[in-house]
């Protein structure tokens, strides 16, 4: 009797948290239930959940590998671009393996008398400015005047 009241005991504590496999698996408590499960051996990384059922766990996908796939790719590219350039012999026209003199292209050339030139706006331009500002300032006016009558309780 003993013996069947231990070993329920056990199978319950062994639902309660996915099994650690004998030091393998290193289990850290998230939130909510979720149990991360890092496999020591191969370095994988789950995430386990009790699903009523029981302890079910996924694999967390590794950007790591998509990353030195990544990488993997584009150093076969560029091996390979190497290669056609490499193919297309030194006669290349404007090679040069100095390093180009930087301009400033905002400095101003000592030859170059520089005039600063603003264009004035047209009174057709100044004609729609002042409409507008009548426009607002009317309009604020009017809205003041409301206000004025609303506090005095006239509205």
């Amino acid at each position: 009797m003993v013996l069947v009241a231990a070993a329920a005991i056990r199978g319950a504590s062994a639902q309660g948290r996915p099994d650690s496999e004998n030091g393998r698996y290193v289990l850290s408590a998230v939130v909510d239930g979720v149990v991360i499960r890092l496999d020591t051996s191969s370095g994988a990384v789950s995430t386990c959940a009790d699903k009523g059922s029981g302890w079910a766990c996924y694999a967390v996908p590794d950007e790591r590998a998509a990353l030195d796939t990544e990488i993997g790719r584009l150093q076969k590219e560029n091996g390979s671009l190497r290669a056609q350039l490499a193919a297309r012999g030194p006669d290349v026209a404007g090679k040069t393996e100095e390093a180009l003199p930087k301009q400033d292209a905002l400095k101003p050339k000592p030859d170059v008398e520089r005039k600063l030139e603003i264009p004035l706006p047209s009174d057709r331009d100044i004609d729609r400015v002042m409409s507008f500002v009548e426009n607002a300032w009317r309009k604020l006016v009017d809205l003041a005047g409301r206000l004025q009558r609303d506090a005095d309780g006239k509205i």
